[in-house]
């Protein structure tokens, strides 16, 4: 389960999509179903029944917030258990479950766990500015036909701004250049995973920092003094060739709601101009440092390799052991 984006917290998608039906998703190649139980609280199973293997996706939520397949009408609770099974009232339903994987609203976003366990070994590590009070968030969900690992890399990048994104952030970033521009790029290790700043020609002023949070979050601090300007990037594994990009601006000034337009037309600009590079990009995953010609302004690139490589890379998670699939049928 999860290969090779197993047992970490990640982003899935923007919880404003979560309503009163079950909901569909795919992540990182294992297909999930989201439901609100009877509290509004955010769960997930795996989206196939353990009964006959049909999509739990396809049923309903029941009024007391149990997930009900199409097929037979059993209903699941948010962690799996069977709490009804028609027709059958001498079941043993403690035998029957389908598997769940935790589940997190935080910020906006739905969070899940990526392996099949009961409970969690940690919490989410959240970007404070998603819940800081006094700021405006804007919200965008967009789908890219790249690997998830790309696209990560391509947010921690900062050596194409000036180029790439000439006609939108990179304008701020151009008057700086000379033939014989230097860019200098620092990376420092944090508990969450890593801060990377970069300068042009000593100039600070050109640069900003971004934060990595492990395993698929960039969050880009945007030098405003005394406000809160901060970009988030959250790249979120469909499957091998898919990922789901979260963009979520915060700012403490013009909180306006209506002006929250404004902002995502900015944000949807410049993901377009990333989404056709990253698309492009060939092999599909991010290769091993070595497999690739590098130079000295790729250290944050690089640093995200080599975490990729040591902690995610070949990684999988296991179905729960200890609970059969499901009851064995009576005999004869």
């Amino acid at each position: 389960m999860f290969e090779g984006f197993a047992n970490v917290w990640t982003p899935v998608f923007l919880a404003r999509k979560l309503k009163k039906k079950p909901l569909p998703v795919m992540l990182a190649g294992e297909k999930l179903v989201f439901f609100r139980d009877a509290q509004g609280v955010a769960n997930a199973l795996f989206d196939r029944c353990p009964h006959r293997g049909v999509a739990l996706s396809l049923g309903k939520v029941t009024p007391g917030g149990c997930l009900e397949c199409p097929f037979h009408a059993w209903q699941f609770d948010g962690k799996g258990q069977a709490v009804h099974v028609p027709l059958n009232p001498d079941a043993k339903r403690e035998r029957l479950f389908a598997h769940n994987v935790p589940v997190r609203e935080l910020g906006g976003v739905i969070w899940a766990y990526t392996a099949a366990v009961a409970e969690a070994p940690s919490e989410p590590t959240v970007p404070d500015a998603l819940t800081m009070k006094g700021v405006a968030l804007t919200f965008l969900q967009l789908e890219w036909k790249a690997h998830w690992s790309r696209a990560m890399e391509n947010m921690l990048d900062s050596p194409h701004v000036p180029f790439l994104h000439a006609s939108t952030i990179g304008r701020f970033v151009r008057p700086y250049l000379k033939p014989d521009s230097r860019m200098d790029i620092e990376w420092e290790d944090t508990p969450y995973g890593g801060r990377t700043s970069s300068t042009i020609d000593e100039r600070t002023e050109a640069g900003a920092a971004l934060d990595f949070y492990k395993p698929n979050m960039m969050v880009l601090h945007i030098p405003i003094p005394g406000k809160v300007f901060r970009m988030h990037a959250f790249c979120v594994p469909v499957d091998d060739t898919h990922v789901r990009m979260l963009i979520i601006g915060a700012r403490s000034f013009a909180t306006l709601s209506w002006l929250n337009p404004v902002f995502n037309h900015s944000n949807a600009k410049i993901a377009e101009q990333d989404r056709a590079v990253v698309e492009s990009s060939f092999p599909v995953q991010v290769p091993r440092p070595g497999d690739e010609v590098s130079v000295r302004t790729d250290k944050a690139t690089l640093q995200f390799r080599k975490y990729y490589f040591a902690e995610l890379h070949g990684s999988s998670s296991q179905p729960r052991v200890g609970r059969p699939a499901a009851e064995e049928p009576p005999g004869p």
